[in-house]
């Protein structure tokens, strides 16, 4: 049910310099750096208001500019016109790393993984200038953060939030998503989500697919997930379909299982699957038919992540495996 705060005075709302009012809304402009030839480089955001205030949520997507899937979760999002509130603020931010994006690269032209170098400097790396100003001009108006990710490389992750299990918010978020898994997941320092709890905001980490890729399923995880936050805000009315509902797997740990030798790799169950000790569950081959060893499951639990590289070496991850726990 939508709030009701039709009465109260709309607060006043300016971000990246311009000022939005209530029932507007503006693409706008990150500037941080230029290209060699001195062609601005310049990162759009999406500002939706609606006419009443509520919370402001922010979905952000290629942090990492090879991660494609959630780029499409939120293209899909603003093309369809779910970006426009009843109650509250919505900010889309597509594409972070448009550097890394237009070279379908995961780092930036540095060599930096931006999500290793918040909170950023202003006179810093490239990536930590990119940090600071996204922690200085966007981070302080928003009251919730949704962050689209994918697998890296090969390695293909099963539609799941990341979040902190003993947070109540965040657990509460995260069941409402719905995603098939909710891993419990500690703060990595310097990224994104350790930098913006720290500043008391709210953020769930979803991870769906593979790099370089658009996978339908994926997407409309994400985009479901989405709206399902969205209508328990009170900040949009989006109809539902029940019949998609589930009970996720909480997942307290996880481990990677990692190739025992360097060859060709076969996964024998698919992603996502529940896989119980003893189970074989992949095979690695050389090319000459000298050797097939069988990879054995260690645990029970559920395959997360997959790798989906055909030729792997001695030590790759080609598996990570969520063990479940109980959540009340």
């Amino acid at each position: 049910m939508l709030n009701d705060k039709s009465s109260q005075k709309p607060k006043k709302f300016v971000i990246l310099g311009q000022e939005i009012l209530p029932g507007k809304g503006a693409q706008l402009n990150l500037d941080v750096a230029k290209l060699h030839t001195t062609t601005p480089i310049l990162v759009p955001v999406i500002v939706e208001r609606a006419k009443i205030d509520g919370p402001t949520v922010l979905l952000m997507a290629g942090l990492h500019g090879d991660e494609i899937n959630g780029i499409e979760i939120i293209r899909r999002f603003l093309r369809k016109g779910f970006n426009k509130p009843l109650v509250g603020t919505i900010i889309c931010l597509p594409v972070f790393n448009i550097f890394g994006f237009l070279n379908l690269k995961r780092e930036l032209p540095d060599g930096r993984d931006l999500n290793r170098s918040f909170p950023g400097s202003e006179s810093g790396s490239l990536a930590a200038q990119f940090a600071f100003h996204f922690m200085k001009e966007i981070a302080p108006h928003v009251d919730y953060v949704v962050d689209f990710h994918t697998g890296a490389a090969q390695r293909n992750n099963f539609p799941q939030i990341r979040c902190i299990l003993n947070d109540k918010e965040s657990l509460e978020l995260a069941k409402i998503f719905n995603p098939p898994f909710v891993l419990h997941s500690s703060h990595i320092s310097k990224t994104i989500r350790e930098s913006m709890v720290k500043k008391g905001k709210k953020m769930l980490l979803f991870e769906g697919g593979k790099t370089n890729n658009i996978e339908e399923m994926v997407v409309e995880e994400g985009l479901n997930g989405v709206k399902r936050l969205l209508n328990h805000l009170g900040m949009r009315s989006f109809k539902i379909d029940i019949s998609k509902d589930r009970t996720p797997y909480f997942l307290g740990e996880s481990r990677w299982m990692r190739s025992p030798n360097s060859g060709m790799f076969q996964a024998l169950v698919e992603n996502g699957a529940s896989i119980s000790r003893g189970d074989v569950i992949g095979i690695v081959t050389d090319p000459y038919g000298k050797f097939e060893k069988k990879v054995k499951a260690p645990i029970n639990g559920f395959i997360i992540c997959l790798n989906e590289s055909p030729v792997v070496y001695k030590g790759d991850a080609i598996f990570h495996i969520g063990v479940q726990t109980h959540i009340e």
